[in-house]
């Protein structure tokens, strides 16, 4: 009996109609749909965008649950769920791991992909690239990230001005992911950094819920938003 195959999907910012042919395909045929979740949260985000793609009837559905503030907790998980996979896998069962966004751009798909990588090389894995929020964000405010020789910085997240600082001293745009506290008090020091006016901040790209701000004087601690970021374009 062969190995079944693990697929690692993209399936996009939060509009279903973002999914590639390639990814609404796969969801269909696999027998197993993984999807990670946060402790905190009642629900997942990437399955909410999938669901239209899934049948439960005949498609098992796997919850891996993650702390998000406990590092060495996650991990755990991450390589728990690998052997499950990997378990799954040998028996030739095909498996589909959903993540939001794009595979390989700060998903949790990584933590699978390198435990399963490490302990099972002979594993079959193919990713299936999505639309990452970055581009999305982009596109609903009409702004391109760079264009001829230009540089674009992906952040994580920053800690204060001089973060923000020495992203802005070598790069021509910097997209700045996870916006919270730290970062609207950042945010104050544009101005002494020459670059008032030259933020945008995007929630929720491609989704009923999407706002797009241009004044970031107008933002508050309530308007902030895990599936949130700010575009800074110099």
């Amino acid at each position: 009996m062969s190995n079944g195959t693990l697929y690692g999907v993209g399936v996009g910012p939060g509009d279903p109609e973002l999914l590639t042919i390639k990814a609404q395909r796969v969801l269909k045929s696999v027998s197993v749909i993984c999807m990670p979740q946060s402790e905190t949260s009642s629900e997942s985000f990437a399955y909410t965008i999938a669901k239209g793609f899934i049948d439960e009837t005949r498609q098992e559905i796997m919850r891996v649950q993650f702390p998000t503030d406990d590092e060495s907790g996650a991990l755990s998980a991450w390589v728990g769920a690998a052997e499950q996979i990997a378990g799954m896998l040998q028996m030739g069962t095909d498996v589909a791991f959903i993540t939001e966004g794009d595979p390989m751009l700060y998903s949790t798909f990584s933590y699978v992909l390198e435990s399963l990588k490490s302990n099972h090389p002979d594993l079959t894995i193919e990713i299936i690239p999505g639309v990452s929020s970055v581009m999305a964000a982009a596109a609903s405010a009409s702004v391109p990230l760079v264009t001829h020789g230009q540089r674009l910085a992906i952040l994580p997240a920053v800690y204060g001005i001089d973060d923000l600082s020495e992203a802005i001293a070598n790069y021509d745009t910097i997209v700045l992911m996870k916006v919270n506290r730290t970062l609207i008090q950042a945010l104050a020091n544009l101005e002494q950094l020459g670059l008032a006016g030259k933020g945008i901040y995007v929630r929720r790209a491609s989704t009923s819920r999407e706002e797009v701000v241009r004044d970031l004087n107008q933002l508050s601690d309530e308007d902030l938003d895990y599936f949130s970021l700010l575009i800074i374009r110099k």
